[in-house]
């Protein structure tokens, strides 16, 4: 909204210093700025509120340290992490651009999914929450609207870089510098496409379409059988991925800052010419202004810390933890690095890993050694993994502070991605 005005003052009235808000980097700041401030100052009048409407954890017994003192605590803390997100991008975001909306959309869907899963244990007592069939459909519907819309919405294009003298197009959007035409480089026009990036691959472009290339000259025509289920996938296993990985204090809001201070980086190369060029990736107009979106949800993650770290004055519920992961599947898809996930979100995946291998080897089990020896011969202490270690002794605070260590060593690696191929 402020984008607009400034931007209405800078082209009525040429006042000065109205024009800054046509850089990206000038409103990422704010939008960071903003969400720190929402998530620390606000987020302590939410706090209270939920104390005062004795909106608290229900703990069941694990027989882990120090899990009873979180008895209690309030939760549904993520209505912070939503406010930090939102309101600073619907300041200084641009709105009319289809991945501002897109993102927004994916947000206020996953929060209210969560939102009611916390709504069912906190005052209806029923520690059990939505039923997991009514989360992943929530989760398949949500993949459904995203998958369609990159597919099939004219705005969503990409940019081609070319290097033999054919006709070209400039493109004249650089946002940061005010560069010559003829020192930009060539692009084609910009097209629909399923490509998205694959890592250490010196040609790393894949295209979901080239696996339908056994029907014939308009396979193309089929890509979304392969695109959209493949949306949908991912959505669903990196929201239930944060979900999973918010059992510890400030472990699921550290572990997404540092993936989402990751993103930002791939979106605003990926969205300026000069360095889609200079690093050979993918060039995908418009993507840039995800940065603003971006910067408040690492401002709002890092905000959210400050009561959310040991020992945890509050704790943000599946309101927060669902919208996190589904947020951050829905804008590596957007930026079309989606394959990084993998690296990127390895935290998220080894917890997940973690329960399905639980599960699957306590059955295996039970159906040959009998329901008394799968007890005693688990593969993990509990899941997911970081209640392993803490079921073995060691602190909180330290399982956290390792695996947000681990998660920024898988964040180099990722950024590393673009020029080891």
């Amino acid at each position: 909204m402020l984008y607009y005005f400034f931007d209405f003052l800078d082209k009525r009235f040429d006042l000065p210093g109205t024009g800054v808000f046509q850089y990206i980097s000038f409103r990422a700041a704010l939008a960071i700025i903003t969400s720190l401030i929402i998530s620390m100052v606000f987020g302590k009048r939410i706090i209270q509120f939920l104390r005062k409407k004795q909106v608290g954890e229900t703990v069941r017994d694990l027989g882990l340290e120090g899990q009873l003192q979180k008895q209690g605590t309030p939760t549904m803390g993520g209505l912070i992490i939503l406010s930090a997100i939102l309101i600073p991008t619907l300041l200084f975001a641009k709105l009319h651009n289809i991945y501002i909306v897109l993102i927004i959309a994916s947000t206020i869907w996953l929060g209210l999914i969560g939102f009611l899963d916390d709504y069912i244990k906190v005052f209806r007592k029923n520690k059990q929450g939505l039923q997991g069939k009514f989360k992943v459909i929530g989760q398949v519907g949500l993949g459904l609207i995203v998958g369609t819309t990159l597919y099939y919405n004219d705005n969503v294009v990409i940019k081609e870089k070319i290097a033999n003298h054919q006709e070209v197009v400039f493109d004249s959007h650089v946002f940061e510098d005010n560069v010559d035409s003829d020192n930009l480089p060539k692009y084609s026009t910009q097209h629909k496409s399923t490509k998205t990036t694959i890592p250490f691959i010196k040609n790393n472009e894949f295209d979901y379409a080239s696996v339908l290339k056994f029907l014939g000259n308009n396979y193309t025509d089929w890509a979304w059988l392969v695109y959209i289920p493949m949306v949908i996938l991912i959505i669903t296993a990196v929201s239930n991925g944060a979900n999973m990985t918010d059992g510890l204090d400030g472990l699921a809001t550290g572990t997404s800052a540092i993936i989402g201070a990751t993103l930002g980086v791939f979106a605003y190369v990926s969205g300026n010419t000069v360095f889609a060029n200079y690093l050979n990736i993918m060039y995908i107009p418009n993507s840039g202004e995800l940065v603003i979106y971006i910067s408040a949800f690492v401002g709002a993650c890092v905000g959210f810390m400050w009561y959310n770290s040991f020992p945890a004055q509050v704790f943000m519920g599946d309101t927060g933890s669902l919208a996190l992961g589904g947020i951050i599947a829905v804008f590596a898809l957007a930026i079309r690095k989606e394959l990084l996930i993998p690296i990127l979100c390895g935290i998220f995946l080894v917890e997940n890993l973690s329960v399905m291998m639980q599960v699957a080897y306590f059955k295996y089990q039970k159906r040959k050694h009998g329901i008394e020896y799968a007890r005693a011969n688990r593969l993990l202490r509990m899941a997911p993994l970081h209640h392993h270690y803490q079921k073995g002794g060691m602190h909180e605070a330290k399982i956290v502070t390792r695996f947000w260590i681990v998660g920024v060593l898988l964040a180099i690696l990722t950024i590393v991605t673009l020029k080891l191929r």
